[in-house]
């Protein structure tokens, strides 16, 4: 179960905004495959960030967060944990509004230097399970 604000998670869902999302490839059978087409579906821009740099759901995919020009709304992190703290310090650096530690990224530094620097912080769950949750 997550500690984070409902309200939070509502705006995050139904807000239209770009969702940078961390660890997106090609790989169907990947969870962050299907999250993102879902979040499309809400009518967010995904950015599908990977070190292959994939155009995934017809959006250009970038190596690392920093690569990616204009502005990111929400970080959502499909990785493995020990990766998680560099790339939410480099969402605060690139001016993200809000990081979403996907189910099983667990990084409590990470999240409380986020919150520490003004960024919205969702753990524990997921954009899709939420979204449906509230009939989205």
């Amino acid at each position: 179960m997550h500690d984070d604000d409902a309200v939070l998670i509502d705006r995050l869902l139904t807000l239209p905004g770009r969702w940078a999302v961390v660890g997106l490839s090609t790989n169907e059978h990947r969870p962050a495959y299907g999250v993102a087409a879902y979040l499309q579906a809400l009518g967010h821009t995904i950015v599908p960030v990977h070190p292959r740099a994939e155009t995934v759901h017809g959006e250009r995919g970038y190596a690392r967060l920093s690569d990616v020009p204009g502005p990111i709304d929400v970080v959502d992190l499909f990785v493995n944990s020990s990766r998680a703290g560099a790339i939410v310090d480099e969402a605060i650096a690139v001016g993200a509004k809000a990081v979403w530690f996907q189910l099983d990224v667990v990084d409590d530094e990470a999240a409380e230097r986020a919150r520490a620097a003004g960024l919205g912080v969702v753990t524990g769950t997921c954009p899709k399970i939420e979204g449906r949750k509230r009939g989205l």
